[in-house]
């Protein structure tokens, strides 16, 4: 269906967007360091999730009647930050703990599903599905559709192993820092900080011409 010369240069360009910096790419390291690798694998399954849906509503043509209608980037602009600076404040408002975390299934379950609303709330990555993955799509090839989902897939595994392993990274600076003194407090300001630099972004986002 997609020709193989196609799918090896839309896997290569997936490659080099991800590995310019972003704030998936900060929200994963971070979550890996404040909640060790499982808490950064937590986070890289959450936007894998959320890419599968960008991809099914891309798919669909859902993005492209959000992004007609024009207040749409504002409304999820604004979603994003609003939901961002409530993580903050419950990063902040949580006590830091001296001893290494332990890692319960509710609060992996938490961290996944920060990732997942954080990503399906930044307009941008709603755009980016709309604007990247037809460029690989050839009509000839079959159904359009049907073309977008496969590609969608292969990005989607493609981002999901790169972040895990950011995750796993981001666990191993955890296991680095346990046990040092004053590090449970800068792991929990070094997310708030991330966050909020992540709101910022969002809040100043404006919307491609």
């Amino acid at each position: 269906m997609i020709e193989f010369s196609t799918l090896a240069v839309f896997c290569g360009a997936v490659l080099l967007l991800l590995l310019s910096p972003g704030p998936n790419m900060a929200f994963v390291i971070s979550h890996g360091i404040s909640d060790g690798w499982r808490g950064g694998v937590a986070s890289s399954l959450g936007i894998c999730v959320a890419d599968i849906l960008l991809t099914v509503l891309t798919a669909t043509g859902v993005t492209a009647l959000v992004a007609s209608w024009p207040p749409s980037f504002d409304v999820i602009r604004y979603a994003g930050v609003i939901y961002l600076l409530w993580l903050v404040y419950k990063t902040l408002k949580k006590r830091p703990h001296v001893e290494p975390p332990q890692f319960k299934r509710v609060r992996l379950s938490e961290v996944f599903v920060q990732a997942l609303i954080n990503s399906l709330l930044n307009p941008k990555a709603l755009l980016f599905f709309m604007v990247f993955l037809p460029q690989f799509v050839t009509p000839q090839a079959g159904s359009i559709a049907l073309q977008l989902l496969v590609l969608g897939g292969v990005l989607t595994l493609i981002a999901g192993v790169f972040h895990a392993v950011l995750g796993i990274f981001g666990g191993a600076l955890s296991r680095f820092f346990a046990g040092r003194s004053h590090s449970a407090r800068l792991q929990k300001w070094g997310l708030a900080s991330v966050l909020m630099v992540l709101a910022g972004r969002l809040a100043l986002m404006s919307r491609p011409g």
